[in-house]
């Protein structure tokens, strides 16, 4: 018998608000988490702006030396993971170590790091690189720590797919929890990359936002957008079976209820204009759910300000719903406040859909101005709004066709 899977804890550290509820409160007030470069002394530099972490502490949950000891993409995954197991309000003593696991995605891990070292080495020599440095720097890192803070002994490993990285990871906590293979799962995902050599990267594939207008950088689904605005942070999610939460009075947020996963063998970094794996990917997630198009109200696109992105997510959510469905589901992009948090970008966003799921909340798009005439969904541009949310999708697109969907729904006995 297939089990079902709930939210029951929650952690974040992102460019609006570290912790659940200062970030949910900068959602809802429409805070804009981007800020002028002013460290990156290249005058050629034509990148002005990106979405970075400003009050993040790492002692407030980890000892300064072990701190010390981490990328910061996994001082970011370590501490919200640790937050949300206090949210969940356990630390599951009573489950077997072996059913308990961690699953997080990080889409290019230690690049910071990368950097320092790599400087180190062509100044000072090869003795002089840290000892600490390869694992530090390698992505699965962060699942690593978080068992050794947790004591998390089951199914343990990191998900790379990108964009789709943290969406994965859940998805994959997902299946492990529904087929009776674990009882609870820290899921999410971790990034923090926002630096002269990856922005340069970046930039030189036309992916970045050259804009230095902090209100029109990020603006999905704009006619104007012109790239995305690379973000840092990270999201965790505690999942638990519903019968071992409902026995200790756990606090549920939403119920996650369908995952699809599938490729577009298309292209390194487009995604297919014809939509079909992806929309594959959103049919089978409300599918897996027992839902039909009609029941879907809500989705939390990947939403990335990319011309190509908008376009062909837009065409794979009426071919995954239909027109007359996708017309009437209202659709937004969390990344017109927080940037691109890349392989954590899926983890955020599926905490914002949760929390509209608990609230019946629909966060604006915010920034948008101009429409597009090929873009012609309702993308919630006109403000926030208070609407009923029982069934929801997030959807997220990597480079080299990944594509995940969720569909997380309101939690009902």
């Amino acid at each position: 018998m297939k089990k079902r899977v709930v939210i029951t804890g929650m952690g974040v550290v992102s460019p609006i608000g570290t912790g659940v509820d200062n970030f949910w409160n900068a959602i809802k007030e429409n805070k804009l988490g981007f800020s002028l470069i002013d460290d990156i002394a290249s005058e050629e530099f034509d990148v002005k702006i990106a979405a970075r972490v400003k009050d993040f502490v790492p002692e407030e949950r980890l000892d300064k030396k072990e701190a010390k000891r981490m990328d910061r993409f996994t001082q970011f995954a370590v501490s919200a993971a640790l937050e949300a197991m206090e949210d969940a309000g356990t630390k599951f003593e009573d489950v077997d170590p072996y059913r308990s696991g961690v699953i997080t995605g990080v889409g290019i891990g230690g690049l910071n790091l990368t950097c320092q070292e790599h400087e180190k080495y062509l100044e000072k020599g090869p003795d002089r690189v840290s000892v600490f440095f390869i694992p530090m720097m390698i992505g699965n890192m962060a699942s690593g720590t978080i068992s050794m803070k947790t004591g998390f002994k089951g199914a343990n490993y990191c998900t790379t797919t990108a964009c789709a990285s943290a969406t994965h990871a859940i998805g994959e906590a997902f299946r492990k929890i529904k087929d009776g293979y674990l009882d609870v799962c820290i899921a999410g995902g971790s990034e923090a990359c926002v630096c002269e050599f990856g922005m340069a990267g970046f930039n030189n594939m036309k992916a970045l936002s050259r804009s230095s207008d902090i209100e029109r950088c990020s603006i999905p689904f704009d006619a104007e957008r012109n790239g995305f605005v690379l973000g840092e942070g990270s999201g965790m999610l505690v999942l638990e079976e519903l019968e071992h939460a409902k026995a200790r009075g756990a606090k549920i947020y939403a119920e996650i209820a369908g995952y699809g996963a599938t490729g577009d063998a298309f292209h390194m970094t487009s995604p297919d204009p014809e939509g079909k794996a992806a929309s594959i990917a959103i049919k089978q997630a409300y599918e897996e759910a027992g839902l039909k198009p009609e029941d879907i109200n809500y989705i939390n696109a990947h939403g990335t300000s990319t011309h190509l992105n908008d376009l062909c997510e837009t065409t794979a959510i009426k071919l995954a719903l239909g027109e007359e469905a996708a017309r009437k589901t209202v659709i937004n992009s969390t990344k017109s406040m927080t940037g691109h948090l890349l392989g954590a970008a899926g983890a955020v966003e599926a905490i914002v859909t949760a929390l509209s799921c608990r609230d019946d909340f629909v966060h604006a798009t915010v920034g948008f101005k101009v429409p597009d005439p090929e873009l012609d969904l309702d993308y919630c541009t006109e403000g926030n709004r208070n609407m009923t949310v029982n069934a929801a999708l997030t959807n997220n697109l990597g480079f080299g066709g990944h594509n995940a969907t969720l569909c997380i729904t309101k939690y009902k006995d």
